[in-house]
């Protein structure tokens, strides 16, 4: 099996995770739920988990990290936390239906205003839009870092400049670069970065976390127990027990931690070049095969190892299936999730079928999956 949907979520993991996993599995009690050796371990784990998390997106507070189920949640938390009707949000055509629905839903429930900067057909924005869309009661910019679609990349320094200049809080979704390459909450102006854990950290599914800047407040999304202040009848006031009513997943916790290691050992840049070199071989290699239709800005120096493509007027899905069955070559086809990149580049009908590289890919595959397309399109 080529697998090539890592967009959707890493197949293989380092060893390091696996038993990081297994180890918790066997000797974690429940963290923050008691003072014996189990549940002081699990504690332990979780702790350390945070400082290598806020080390690795440059958040400036450890006991600011919030650690979730995926990004969706961490997305929920952010946005029901911090919103409130008469908000008005800049937003772009770029994301994922992760932060469209519950920003539509804000629009339905509360009366929030919504902006999206229009993507062209290449998928690119025009940063200028943002000055245009700003509105005196705007409260927020949230954008991807990348689109799970075309891999396009957006400019998250500019983008924070500008919302530091309008006093607007910028929330950033970074499903798709979290640990693929760098990211500075403090250098770019990132108030709430959302991410998960199962994509680009290599980390177990189930896993996420919401890192929070300095002198942002959250309201709590869902209220239960911690482990401490139990008497009280509100949720705990203070980071992250506020937002984390209820049991951790210490296992999964452990071996995203576990991942933050195997990261910081091989290099943020050394992932990231490996991940490139195979994206543009494969690019270069489809890209003139006659019938077939690349999406994305490939003029981009820094994107996301991300190539999605159509074949003709073949069914995305009839593609993707006739890949596995008979070469082998595991790719994500359909809408992605993605339903306003989707209508900017005129897929809505086809969908599209996306290849996505991750670090233990290799060169030959690439290769093997050029060649597959080649066929499929003679």
């Amino acid at each position: 099996m080529i697998y090539l949907d890592n967009a959707a979520t890493t197949l293989q993991k380092p060893p390091e995770v696996i038993q990081a996993v297994v180890n918790a599995m066997t000797t974690f009690g429940n963290a923050a739920r008691g003072a014996h050796s189990s549940a002081l371990s699990a504690s332990r784990t979780i702790y350390e988990a945070r400082v290598k998390a806020a080390a690795l997106f440059g958040c400036p507070r450890a006991d600011h990290v919030v650690f979730t189920a995926n990004s969706t949640e961490a997305l929920n938390i952010a946005l029901f936390g911090t919103l409130s009707p008469g908000d008005h949000v800049i937003s772009t055509d770029l994301e994922h239906n992760s932060v469209l629905r519950p920003l539509y839903a804000l629009e339905a429930e509360c009366g929030v205003a919504l902006s999206f900067l229009p993507a062209d057909s290449r998928g690119c924005i025009d940063y200028e839009d943002f000055t245009r869309l700003l509105r005196p009661n705007t409260r927020a910019v949230v954008c991807t870092h990348a689109s799970n679609l075309t891999g396009n990349r957006l400019d998250l320094a500019r983008i924070g400049a500008f919302a530091r200049e309008n006093g607007l809080l910028f929330l950033v979704d970074a499903s798709q670069t979290a640990g693929c390459t760098e990211i500075n909450m403090e250098r770019w102006g990132i108030d709430l970065l959302c991410f998960t854990g199962h994509k680009g950290l290599m980390g177990p599914q189930g896993t996420g976390g919401l890192c929070i800047g300095t002198d942002i407040e959250v309201r709590p999304w869902k209220r239960g127990g911690s482990g401490v202040h139990s008497y009280d009848t509100s949720q705990p006031s203070a980071y992250p027990t506020r937002l984390e009513a209820g049991t951790l997943n210490s296992h999964g916790i452990a071996g995203l931690s576990a991942a933050f290691d195997y990261i910081q050992q091989v290099g943020l840049t050394a992932i990231e070049d490996k991940e490139h070199r195979l994206m543009q071989r494969f690019y270069t290699g489809v890209s003139g095969i006659d019938g077939v239709t690349v999406y994305g800005d490939f003029t981009q120096e820094n994107r996301s190892a991300i190539v999605t493509l159509n074949i003709r007027d073949y069914d995305s899905g009839a593609v993707s299936d006739e890949l596995e069955q008979a070469y082998g070559i595991c790719t994500r086809s359909g809408a992605h999730c993605a339903p306003r990149m989707h209508r900017a580049l005129g897929t809505v009908n086809q969908g599209a079928v996306r290849f996505s590289f991750g670090w233990f890919n290799t060169e030959d595959e690439a290769d093997q999956a050029i060649a597959a397309v080649r066929e499929i399109a003679e």
